[in-house]
């Protein structure tokens, strides 16, 4: 918090802005540390505008550029909806606890036409140790220089100034001593009071073991320095402490590549020169390089992730070289269009770390360079692939590679121009996905081989489909044009696609299934099931190589009943071909037909038979809860197609009518279950009932001729043994509807005066018994 204290006068001059609670994240942050540094990484911003400011307690100060370089933070933005923050641990807000643990808290603040004003915050805690003897941060808009301060204890110490300033890191600092003044070590000495210093820019900070000063890159008090070859901005400076009528000073200073210092650009790669030794910052003659490290985003890299990205670290006598190819992981293409043509460069953040130890003093040096890299324009026009597989009947053109910023904004043929919305109506396929590498993005677009700007002709047995598109792009966000041509070309030998026909027989379909075109993969569907190898065979399978035939009963589960009639069954079979990669239709085929059959037989026992059949429209229908008018006469045998019945003339609710010269038998079959019912009610579907029908003769006249012949053996017959009972009963009238007790006989009749007989076989179920 010491430097909350050394900026009293400033934070009286920027606004205050109350904080409001956090809202929920529609948009996405990550926030994580980078060893003296936090990242904070915000996407999905769309065309919202992000205000980025560091929070104190219920306060927060936006983050100018000013701000910014003087406090420890850089922000990146793009027109693509990102933003990356970088904020020093020991930046101005930060809450410190004995140098070990740093805590950062940012509001991010965002504001666009439909919702103003919304605030979300993020709180990130890094813990570093242990600390070099002297850090340096190099970040594009300032220098960071932390250096140890000497332990606390009470030393008589000389008054300002030392003619040699490295001295003065040698000497001991008392707690109580404050920074006082800042000289600053240019070619043109300059000496500043804190408060002035902060003025210009500059930020000092005092922690309990650490001395922090931050500069803008560049100030009036920097100089250029060519370090070997490579030009570096130089910040040099004493502090000087004082504590009642004594004096001390440490010396901090930095030494930074400047934009693009160092870096060339072959049409392959990329090269960063640094120099291995910085001698701005080094005053011994001899030092040793422990550690040199690369990295990209401010991460740094393990040797495999260096390897598997192409990426190269190298060091000489005079330098540590970084090559990395261009279009590598890590990087990012920036778009340009220019008279209609399609420009790119290419940008990556680098990142060095170098740790070396001077041997006289044997203090380390932790240097942190960051280096934004952007390569020079390269024309680049758009590759189309044409990715055409001509038996998907379709057109594939992939457009590579184009930056994240770039839009399709309308496909053209010589003919018409569509937008994207005009092509997704059309049936176009258009999407994007991100390249391999990460840096660029793929446009695929699908045109249909039957859309109108397809053009087609014939020639010798196969049909060539031509295409001529243009694309046309925006860079973002100054929506600059340019153009992407595609000329596809497929050819496709005339092809016959596979087709389905057939009849009907007395109790059988009978279907030909054509392969069409040899080398057509498709799918046979009979009613709803696939044609696997155990259904064709139970269909009776028999082809060669350019059909099959198939025999399937018009009862078979695949079927579909239509409709019943007394002496009829009217049944569909359904058969559908299609394509098992794409699952498109290639043939539906239906063929209805009336199937001659019995339903309801009467057998002259008085046994009657009854089949009932569900039906299409009634589908919901379940056959084993029919019963005839008596309910407790369910079927003999039910599945999920039909209910079988078996019952007497005389049974389970069943009527007699008499009619002239015959007698009527009446039931039906139907459900009485009330749930089902109910079921049915709700699907709105239509009521199953099938009437029973059963005509006995009852006057019945035969003409039997015969002729004689001499018997050639005896008449015989087969002895057998068994019970018949027979019942009889003498009726009032011909209406059979009342008949003479047993106690009525003897019957009184007169002569000429009809009697009316009843006679029934009991307690047989032998058809061949009447």
């Amino acid at each position: 918090m010491g430097c909350l204290a050394g900026l009293g006068w400033f934070i009286l001059l920027v606004a205050v802005v109350n904080i409001e609670a956090q809202n929920k994240l529609p948009i996405k942050i990550n926030s994580k540390c980078l060893g003296n540094l936090v990242r904070v990484d915000v996407s999905r911003l769309g065309g919202s505008f992000l205000e980025v400011s560091a929070v104190i307690n219920n306060s927060s100060i936006i983050l100018t550029p000013n701000v910014s370089s003087q406090c420890g933070f850089t922000i990146k933005k793009d027109h693509q909806g990102n933003a990356v923050i970088y904020a020093s641990i020991q930046n101005c807000f930060a809450r410190n606890v004995d140098d070990k643990a740093f805590t950062t808290k940012l509001g991010l603040r965002l504001q666009s036409d439909n919702v103003v004003d919304k605030l979300y915050l993020v709180e990130e805690t890094c813990y570093y140790s242990p600390w070099a003897s002297r850090e340096i941060i190099c970040k594009p808009n300032y220098m960071e220089v932390s250096v140890k301060k000497a332990a606390p204890n009470d030393y008589n110490l000389p008054a300002y100034p030392y003619s040699d300033p490295q001295k003065a890191a040698e000497q001991p600092m008392d707690a109580g001593f404050r920074i006082a003044t800042v000289v600053f070590l240019t070619p043109e000495e300059r000496v500043m009071q804190v408060d002035e210093a902060q003025r210009n820019g500059y930020g000092i900070s005092s922690t309990p073991t650490r001395l922090v000063l931050r500069s803008p890159n560049p100030s009036r008090e920097t100089y250029t320095e060519d370090v070997a070859g490579v030009p570096m901005t130089v910040l040099s400076t004493s502090i000087i402490f004082e504590k009642t009528k004594l004096a001390t000073q440490l010396y901090a200073g930095a030494a930074c590549p400047r934009a693009q210092g160092g870096v060339s650009f072959t049409e392959t790669s990329i090269r960063w020169f640094l120099p291995r030794r910085i001698d701005p910052l080094i005053c011994p003659k001899h030092f040793r390089l422990l550690e040199a490290n690369m990295g990209v985003n401010g991460r740094k890299l393990e040797a495999s992730e260096i390897s598997a990205r192409n990426y190269s670290l190298t060091l000489d006598d005079l330098y540590v070289i970084v090559e990395i190819p261009i279009g590598a992981a890590g990087c990012q293409i920036k778009s340009h269009a220019l008279d209609g043509q399609y420009f790119t460069s290419y940008m990556i953040e680098l990142m060095l770390e170098l740790l070396w130890t001077e041997d006289d003093t044997n203090e380390d040096t932790r240097y942190k360079v960051f280096l934004p890299v952007e390569t020079p324009l390269q024309l680049q026009p758009p590759q189309v692939i044409d990715a055409t597989v001509p038996k998907e009947m379709t057109f594939k053109a992939l457009i590579w590679l184009v930056g994240f910023d770039v839009m399709l904004k309308n496909i053209s043929s010589p003919s018409e121009v569509l937008s994207l919305a005009d092509c997704f109506a059309r049936g176009f396929k258009v999407f994007d996905q991100m390249s391999p590498n990460g840096c660029s993005k793929i446009y695929t677009v699908e045109v249909p081989f039957t859309d109108r700007v397809v053009g087609q002709r014939k020639e010798m047995g196969v049909t060539i489909y031509t295409l001529h598109l243009t694309f046309g792009f925006l860079v973002l966000p100054k929506h600059a044009p340019f153009t992407a041509t595609a000329y596809l070309r497929a050819k496709l030998e005339d092809i016959a696609p596979p087709s389905v026909s057939g009849s009907c027989g007395d109790e059988n379909f009978y279907v030909i299934v054509k392969d069409g075109t040899k080398g057509f993969n498709f799918q046979t569907i009979m009613g709803k099931q696939m044609l696997n190898e155990s259904l064709a065979q139970q269909y009776g399978i028999m082809g060669n190589d350019t059909h099959f035939n198939l025999i399937v009963p018009f009862s078979s589960a695949d079927a579909t009943v239509e409709a019943v009639e007394l002496s009829s069954i009217k049944s569909r079979l359904d058969v559908t071909l299609r394509y098992p990669k794409t699952n498109k239709t290639i043939q539906v085929f239906s063929l209805a037909c009336n199937f001659i059959t019995n339903l309801i037989e009467c057998f002259p026992n008085g046994t009657i038979t009854a089949i009932a059949i569900t039906l299409e429209s009634v589908p919901s229908l379940n056959p084993r809860r029919l019963t005839l008018r008596n309910s407790a006469c369910g079927p003999t045998y039910s599945n999920d197609q039909y209910a079988y019945f078996v019952f007497t003339a005389n049974s389970c609710g069943t009527t007699r009518k008499f009619l002239p010269n015959m007698m009527l038998y009446e039931n039906e079959i139907s459900i009485t279950d009330e749930l089902e019912l109910r079921k049915l009610s709700q699907s709105k579907e239509p009521e199953f009932e099938l009437k029973v029908l059963c005509y006995y003769d009852i006057n019945t006249n035969q003409a039997i001729g015969f002729n004689t012949r001499p018997r050639r053996s005896e008449p015989y017959a087969d002895d057998a043994r068994g019970e018949m009972q027979v019942e009889m009963r003498v009726a009032l009238d011909d209406s059979y509807s009342a008949f003479h007790r047993v106690e009525d006989d003897p019957i009184t009749k007169y002569l000429q005066q009809p009697l009316y007989f009843e006679v029934e076989l009991m307690g047989s179920y032998n058809p061949k018994v009447s």
